[in-house]
């Protein structure tokens, strides 16, 4: 059975780092293959996990807008436009050795992303059920969840930093994950970049008065801000420095076996 687990928070508090290093966990628990999607148009996390793609679903969503314009077309002669797509959809998946990936990404065009957001929803339906895990990194709201791009999820993990604010986010986005009844099994928070691991008490009044499920908290670890710096994948960053550690010990208590 598919396990689901996505990521939500406000943008730049660390998720996508902490949605990569459960990526490369799952991994090496070695329980089953896993699937990783990174839903966000503005998509990173395959320089995370340290995976180049040629190809997004938007790219490719582009290449099929300008097919009627472009001279010469990008579709070859006798195949048909739908025979195009979904061959390049199937070629948007990137395979790895430990993980296989799918990146949404931008389009160019002006208007919404229902089109992609379709297209996205299309491919991991397509793909999941062949998957023991899918790791999801979302965009800063619950779109693709609340309006069904993904298959039905079984965690959310909801990231913040250990500021006011960032509680305040992810407690907006609990209430509407109640509020939208998503059938979740779990909604877990963890706190991020937490100076020497430690919060305040101002921040733990924020995580009571929002009813929230701390399940962790990971201390600022400037390592991963020097592998950022140097290009090199966040998930490269050795076991023993506290973020691997604090992590670790989180994905450990969610039991995803």
């Amino acid at each position: 059975m598919t396990q689901t687990i996505a990521f939500a928070g406000k943008g730049g508090v660390g998720k996508t780092t902490i949605c990569g290093m459960l990526v490369q966990y799952l991994c090496r628990k070695n329980n089953g293959a896993v699937l990783a999607v990174d839903a966000d148009a503005n998509s990173n996390l395959n320089e995370v996990l340290g995976v180049e793609v040629e190809m997004t679903l938007g790219d490719i969503r582009e290449n099929i807008a300008r097919a009627d314009i472009a001279d010469p077309s990008p579709i070859p002669t006798g195949m048909t436009k739908a025979d195009y797509a979904d061959m390049m959809f199937g070629n948007a998946l990137v395979e790895g050795d430990d993980f296989d990936m799918l990146v949404m990404g931008r389009t160019q065009g002006k208007g919404c992303y229902c089109y992609v957001n379709g297209i996205l929803s299309a491919q991991v339906d397509k793909y999941a059920k062949n998957y023991r895990y899918v790791v999801v990194d979302n965009e800063a709201g619950l779109e693709h969840i609340s309006r069904g791009i993904l298959p039905k999820v079984d965690v959310i993990l909801l990231v913040s930093d250990c500021s006011r604010r960032g509680i305040q986010a992810v407690g907006r986005i609990a209430e509407m994950i109640k509020e939208l009844n998503l059938g979740v099994k779990d909604v877990k928070l963890i706190v991020n970049r937490a100076p020497g691991g430690v919060l305040n008490d101002g921040v733990k009044e924020e995580i009571a008065k929002y009813g929230l499920d701390l399940i962790g908290v990971v201390p600022q670890d400037d390592t991963v801000y020097q592998y950022d710096a140097d290009g090199k994948p966040s998930v490269d960053v050795p076991d023993t420095t506290p973020i691997k550690q604090a992590v670790h010990q989180i994905f450990d208590q969610l039991k995803l076996g």
